[in-house]
């Protein structure tokens, strides 16, 4: 992952990947990036000079709106998970629409975001409507995982000049009996959840005495219960890779669960093994 990378966006010429691309160049300018790169992948050469007339002018628009920021595009051969990332290595941040299908068939739908946002070198923003107000949503398991996605969300709360809302799931434990649990093992259960929160979330009043932030412990499913703390959000936050906890919460399923259920911008940061 470069920090100082480019902001790296997935185009196909459908009106997702077009609202992607938007999206991508306004946060470029909130990150004071250099570059925006718009990138649409192609299988068949023989569509190269349809796809540069599709990229050309979404690229060519953007650029007269946006002055500061050096944005290109480029036509590359290759299935389109595999290419965004190989681009992702050096990107600061990768974004794609969470569906469409170009003639060019170069499909951000489904399989392709969901493997670019599972697989790729740094953070993937998969777009699923846009939305300039309300909080950002990050959800936690109590694994070292999750840092890396909370880091990313304070960074997006403090830019974006709102508030965060910390959000852990708790679910019975799956060797739960099949009779159902008696109300103080659930109060336990919760306690736990809320002590997890407080406990990631300890010391980051000082490093962004700016956001102010909210604890949330919610007993469900995580993709349903994470979905629906995000109904408001301007951004939702998940981990992928993380195990731990009484959860599990932030595994790979879970990150490609709220990419299909959430209605806003997704983003699925990649922890780094302990």
């Amino acid at each position: 992952m470069g920090v100082h990378g480019p902001v790296v966006v997935g185009v196909d010429g459908s009106e997702w990947s077009k609202l992607a691309a938007e999206w991508a160049v306004q946060e470029a300018d909130l990150r004071k990036a250099v570059q925006v790169c718009f990138v649409m992948a192609t299988e068949d050469p023989s569509l190269d000079e349809t796809a540069r007339d599709t990229v050309g002018p979404l690229t060519e628009g953007l650029a007269d709106r946006h002055p500061t920021l050096k944005i290109s595009s480029d036509v590359v051969h290759g299935e389109p998970a595999d290419v965004l990332l190989r681009w992702s290595a050096d990107a600061q941040l990768l974004v794609v629409g969470s569906r469409g299908r170009s003639s060019l068939g170069a499909t951000l739908l489904g399989s392709v975001s969901a493997k670019a946002a599972t697989h790729a070198q740094c953070p993937v923003i998969v777009i699923r409507g846009r939305r300039d107000t309300g909080p950002v949503v990050v959800g936690l398991d109590n694994s070292p995982h999750s840092s890396a996605a909370l880091k990313f969300a304070f960074d997006s709360a403090s830019r974006y000049g709102c508030e965060l809302r910390a959000v852990q799931v708790w679910q019975d434990p799956e060797y739960a009996p099949v009779v159902p649990r008696l109300g103080w093992e659930l109060i336990d259960l919760r306690a736990e959840a809320v002590r997890g929160l407080a406990e990631q979330l300890a010391g980051w009043t000082e490093s962004y005495p700016d956001v102010t932030f909210h604890k949330v412990a919610q007993r469900g499913h995580p993709v349903a219960e994470l979905a629906a703390a995000a109904d408001d959000a301007r951004l939702l936050v998940v981990g992928h890779r993380g195990r731990g906890g009484f959860t599990g919460l932030l595994l790979g399923s879970v990150a490609a669960g709220v990419i299909h259920h959430a209605q806003c911008p997704i983003s699925v940061v990649r922890g780094v093994n302990p």
